[in-house]
């Protein structure tokens, strides 16, 4: 409930020389002696701040150089809502730094003192790049409540699995009742849909707690269509230098574009501070357009790294066209950025699974060479002719560390792109996605998982957002057009299939039943060993490792083998079964004075497999199942 607010108790305070400390460059402030208001709207002569409690009282903004207006109303604190009128006109609007938007961005704003909220967290250190394990999750689909306090309640099978970071995809308010997030408006307000700004702090300050960190996905390449008041306060924050496949580009070089690179650079440090978060994912950085000598994404990185105060902090992006400029140093010339989303390996291992290379997976055959290749380089296309585009793709990639590189079978892109949302396990037969999951977890760049995967949820995942009814039929037309490019999905049968994006329905299949991490435990299970393999295996680890090389064995059979003090083989076979009576290959050779032991199989029954017996006879032939993949460790002879 909110205080008693009265017309005496109102007051504002002109600016002085010594205005008050803020935390934030825009928005409402809470600060010594009241509240602090500060708003960036240059083609205005005059903005109030209209404080709605149970009667409106006004307050009336000083003019600051550069467009900016800004005050002190006293006697004012943490629940206030309140809105901006420019130039005395009758429509109030929110505040674009709104830290909370408790009706929605169309309502009023809501002052939030980020200082009430008692951390536990004092011990913690954050994240660096080496070694982790990410997890992407959707808050209103996580659980079936859709809050950040149930997603809080199941976090600790998330840390006994293995998953040491969290990626919540993007939470800054946007119209409607549900959807993805990437139509955010109100960046700097976590959405009401999963609870109050507090209820996201708990959640971070519990994550913590369990050794997990928490990263947020953010959208610096535009604003959603409903509900973005930017332009009313200036048209400045957007580009029509720039071409833009969601929307109008965001003015990051041009005319009055340094206000507009200060609220986005404002914000990426504001998650890291005020909400304790480890870090954030970048996306679609290929659409964050900006020509300035210190690129904004550069920018970003320095301003996340400063709000840690000393806590590291992870910085992923997703960059279509494999640009590793975005992982050089700041020194160098680069963005600071610490990782990058791998599309390649996806696309070939998918291929690999399902044999379907049709649209944007028309480049990549899923061969066991470029399995091995990913494995050893991260990207595929660094530079080559990429035909589905017709342009070269990539750059330059051999001397990134693997770790710098995000991999996965699953993300929330290709999953809805499937059409109906199915799973990889839905689409494939159990072997080969036992097979194909080890070599995801074991391969030495760092693996992701997309909800659900780690207990092969039956749940599908499908694009949903609420909209208006025009912008819902707009949607719901764009959806068809983009699946359109799949000529398996074009055929009128299975576009009779396709779900509404805009009925509320979508939204509830997508949720998870995360009852079934008891029923599927076989996939559970898989997934922790193999988890607990790459943790605790000094050679799987990296800290014994020192290379990597593969070798193809058959059609689609290949072995990686990992150096150390004491060498491993990863032999995956996705074809049927394969003899080797002899076998002229020296990565299958073990080391002098020692031979091969079987240490994992996907085949294991406590997996859901078969049996099968270990790749290498006594005799020394090798006999490789199909649809599986076994681990193997060097011992001595005896």
């Amino acid at each position: 409930m909110l205080p008693p607010v009265s017309s005496s108790a109102i007051t504002a305070r002109r600016a002085s020389p010594d205005p008050p400390r803020r935390r934030l460059p825009v928005g409402a402030d809470v600060v010594a002696g009241g509240v602090h208001f500060r708003v960036w709207a240059p083609r205005a002569t005059r903005v109030d701040v209209v404080i709605e409690n149970r009667s409106a009282h006004t307050a009336r903004l000083d003019h600051e150089p550069d467009g900016y207006f800004s005050t002190l109303v006293t006697d004012l604190g943490d629940g206030a809502l309140y809105r901006y009128r420019l130039d005395e006109q009758p429509r109030l609007l929110p505040d674009p730094a709104s830290r909370f938007q408790p009706q929605g961005p169309h309502g009023p704003s809501r002052v939030v003192d980020p200082d009430r909220f008692e951390w536990t967290d004092r011990d913690w250190r954050g994240v660096t790049r080496d070694g982790q394990v990410l997890y992407e999750m959707h808050v209103g689909t996580f659980t079936r409540e859709g809050t950040w306090a149930a997603a809080a309640r199941e976090l600790p099978p998330l840390a006994r699995l293995g998953v040491t970071v969290l990626e919540v995809m993007p939470v800054a308010d946007f119209a409607g009742s549900f959807g993805w997030g990437y139509d955010g408006v109100d960046l700097y307000a976590p959405t009401r849909l999963y609870g109050e700004p507090d209820d996201f702090r708990r959640f971070v300050d519990r994550a913590h707690a369990l050794r997990l960190a928490v990263i947020l996905d953010v959208v610096y390449n535009h604003l959603g269509p409903d509900g973005a008041f930017h332009r009313e306060f200036s048209p400045d924050y957007y580009s029509a230098r720039y071409a833009n496949e969601w929307g109008d580009a965001l003015n990051f070089d041009g005319a009055n574009a340094g206000p507009v690179r200060e609220f986005f650079i404002a914000n990426a440090g504001y998650w890291i501070d005020e909400f304790h978060l480890d870090g954030l994912r970048l996306d679609a950085t290929q659409t964050i357009h900006d020509a300035s000598a210190d690129h904004v994404l550069a920018a970003m990185s320095r301003r996340v790294r400063e709000a840690a105060r000393g806590r590291s902090t992870l910085l992923i992006a997703e960059n279509e066209p494999q640009d590793v400029k975005l992982l050089r140093s700041t020194a160098s010339e680069g963005y600071g950025i610490d990782m990058l989303w791998n599309d390649d390996f996806h696309h070939s291992a998918r291929v690999a699974l399902t044999g379907r290379n049709e649209a944007y997976y028309t480049d990549y055959l899923g061969t066991p060479q470029e399995l091995i290749s990913a494995a050893k380089w991260g990207y595929l296309y660094q530079g080559q002719r990429y035909r589905w585009q017709r342009k070269r793709r990539g750059t330059p990639a051999q001397d990134v560390a693997p770790s710098a590189f995000a991999i996965y079978l699953q993300n929330h892109d290709q999953v809805a792109n499937t059409g109906r949302g199915e799973r990889l396990h839905q689409l494939t037969d159990p072997g080969r996605f036992r097979a194909m999951t080890a070599f995801l977890l074991l391969a030495p760049q760092t693996p992701l998982l997309f909800q659900g995967q780690e207990f092969c949820a039956s749940s599908p995942w499908l694009y949903f957002a609420d909209h208006t009814p025009e912008l819902a039929e707009l949607v719901r037309k764009g959806r068809l057009e983009f699946l359109a490019q799949f000529p398996s999905l074009a055929t009128p049968a299975m576009a009779a299939c396709l779900a509404d994006p805009g009925d509320r329905a979508t939204f509830e299949r997508s949720k998870l039943d995360l009852t079934e991490r008891e029923r599927h435990a076989w996939a559970v299970n898989l997934h922790a060993d193999l988890l607990k393999l790459r943790r605790e295996d000094a050679v799987f680890s990296g800290r014994q490792r020192r290379g990597l090389d593969g070798a193809v064995l058959g059609p689609e059979a290949l072995v990686l083998r990992f150096f150390g003090d004491d060498d491993r083989l990863l032999v995956l076979n996705l074809g049927r079964d394969l003899e080797l009576t002899s076998a002229p290959e020296p990565l299958l050779a073990p080391p002098a004075g020692r031979g091969w032991h079987m240490i994992w199989s996907s085949e294991d029954p406590r997996y859901g497999g078969c049996g099968a017996p270990p790749p290498e006879s006594e005799d020394g032939a090798w006999r490789l199942t199909g649809h599986a993949a076994f681990v193997l460790a060097s011992r001595p002879l005896t």
